[in-house]
C-alpha cells in the first residue's frame, strides 16, 4: 500500500480533519524534504543547504514551483525521472547525495502525490541555485552515468510475499522515502551505499557521515524505535546530532501505524555478529574519567549511568556510547545536544563541556563511559578527541 493510500485511510479512521496535511505533504514529510532543501534562515524548500563531500561542497537545489530556479517547469515525467534516475530536466545528472537510489523504490501513486504537493501547495520561491564547490574536471557529470550503471537500481519496491503487510510497509518506508540507508549504511570506494536492503548484512549497520556516526539500526527493540522517531527520546535513550533534524522535520509526523511498521522491519534485521573490541578492565576504574564523571555528569545521569526514564538518557547500555565509532557521543560531550521539539515533547538540552575539558580529560571521560556499568567498548584516544574538535570548528 502506498503512503498516500495509508494516509487517506488514517484520515477516515480519525473522521477526517480540515487541518490535516494532504496526502502529498505526508509523502514529503516521510521523505524529509525540508531538512535537506531548506538552508538555515532560508525560505522553505528553496535550496541552499550545504553538503560537504570528499571532492568539495555541493548545495541542495530549489524544489519549489518557481519556473526559473525551481521545478515549476517540470512535467510529472521529468520529475519522476529526477527522483528515480537522478537526471534533471535539462539532462544533467544529479549527485547521489540526493538519495534517488532510495526514492526510486517509491510507488507511482506516492510519486504523483509528492509532485502534486510540490507544484500546488508549496509557495514558489525566486531563489537561485548555487553551483557546487567541486572544481573542474572533477565537476563533470558524465561519470555519474557510469556510477548509476554500477550501483543504482531504479525499480520500485517489490513486496516480499513471505513477510507480513506490516513488515513490507516498514521495509518500503525505510528503504524508500525514508532513505535511512543514506546515513546508516557504510559506503564503498565510490561513495555508494554498500547495501540497499536487508539482503546485505551491512545495510543499516552504522556509518560515519559528515562528521557524525549514524548508529546501527539492525535488531532494535520496537518500543525504542517508535518512541525515538515520534518524540526524539525513549525511556532510556535520546537522539542527537543530525537525527534530531530528522525527527523534527519528518518522523514525528508519521502515523503510529507507519512507525510501528518501521519498528517491525528494523527488529527483523539480524544484528551484526562481528566481535567488538572490549574495553580493558581498568577502564571502569579509570580514576581521571571517574572523577570527571562525578564532577560534570553524575548529577543528571546518575552514579551508575542509569539516567532518568523518558528524560535523561541512560549511559549504561547506551548504543551511542558503546558504538564501534564513538564520534557522536564524543561530539555530544564536547558540543552539547538538544532533543527535538515535537508535537508530543518539549526539548531537553545538555550543556557542552568542550570548554571545560582538555583533550586528555575528555578522552578519559569517554573511556570511562564506554567501560563502566557493563559497557564493553574500546577506550577513546586523545587523537580522537582532537579530531572531533576539528569537526566542531568546521
Amino acid at each position: 500500500m502506498s503512503l498516500r493510500s495509508l494516509y487517506l485511510l488514517s484520515l477516515l479512521a480519525a473522521g477526517g480533519s480540515a487541518q490535516a496535511m494532504s496526502a502529498g505533504e505526508y509523502v514529503a514529510k516521510a521523505g524529509d524534504c525540508t531538512a535537506c532543501h531548506t538552508a538555515p534562515g532560508g525560505a522553505e524548500l528553496a535550496g541552499g543547504m550545504k553538503f560537504p563531500t570528499p571532492l568539495g561542497a555541493i548545495y541542495a537545489t530549489n524544489i519549489t514551483p518557481d519556473k526559473l530556479h525551481g521545478i515549476g517547469a517540470y512535467s510529472f515525467e521529468e520529475f519522476d525521472r529526477a527522483m528515480r534516475q537522478g537526471v534533471a530536466k535539462d539532462g544533467h545528472r544529479l549527485y547521489p547525495a540526493m538519495p534517488y537510489t532510495s526514492y526510486a523504490k517509491m510507488s507511482a501513486e506516492d510519486m504523483r502525490a509528492l509532485y502534486d504537493y510540490l507544484m500546488n501547495e508549496v509557495p514558489a520561491q525566486n531563489v537561485a541555485n548555487r553551483d557546487s564547490d567541486i572544481s573542474w574536471p572533477l565537476s563533470m557529470r558524465w561519470p555519474l552515468a557510469v556510477w548509476n550503471s554500477l550501483f543504482h537500481d531504479d525499480q520500485p519496491y517489490q513486496a516480499d510475499p513471505q513477510q507480513s503487510a506490516e513488515w513490507n510497509r516498514g521495509a518500503y518506508l525505510v528503504q524508500g522515502a525514508g532513505h535511512c540507508g543514506s546515513c546508516h549504511t557504510p559506503r564503498g570506494w565510490a561513495m555508494q551505499e554498500k547495501g540497499l536492503d536487508g539482503k546485505e548484512p551491512v545495510f543499516l549497520s552504522g556509518a560515519e557521515l559528515d562528521g557524525w556516526y549514524a548508529s546501527n539500526l539492525r535488531g532494535l527493540p520496537p518500543e525504542e524505535v517508535t518512541a525515538l522517531l515520534k518524540t526524539g527520546r525513549s525511556r532510556h535513550a535520546a537522539v542527537a546530532g543530525p537525527m534530531s533534524e530528522v525527527v523534527t522535520h519528518s518522523t514525528q509526523y508519521l502515523s503510529d501505524g507507519d512507525l510501528n511498521a518501521i519498528a517491525v522491519y528494523l527488529r527483523s534485521l539480524a544484528p551484526e555478529t562481528a566481535a567488538k573490541a572490549a574495553a580493558p578492565a581498568s577502564q571502569a576504574d579509570n580514576p581521571g574519567g571517574k572523577a570527571t564523571y562525578a564532577m560534570y555528569c553524575s548529577t543528571c545521569h546518575g552514579n551508575k549511568g542509569e539516567g532518568t526514564d523518558f528524560a535523561i538518557p541512560a549511559l549504561a547500555g547506551n548504543a551511542t556510547v558503546t558504538a564501534d565509532n564513538p564520534l557522536t557521543a564524543l561530539r555530544v560531550v564536547l558540543e552539547g545536544a538538544h532533543t527535538p521539539i515535537t508535537q508530543q515533547a518539549m526539548a531537553f538540552d545538555m550543556p557542552a563541556y568542550g570548554w571545560a575539558l582538555n583533550d586528555r580529560q575528555a578522552a578519559d571521560l569517554m573511556s570511562y563511559l564506554r567501560g563502566s556499568w557493563g559497557n564493553q567498548a574500546a577506550p577513546v584516544t586523545v587523537q580522537q578527541v582532537q579530531d572531533a574538535r576539528q569537526l566542531q570548528a568546521k
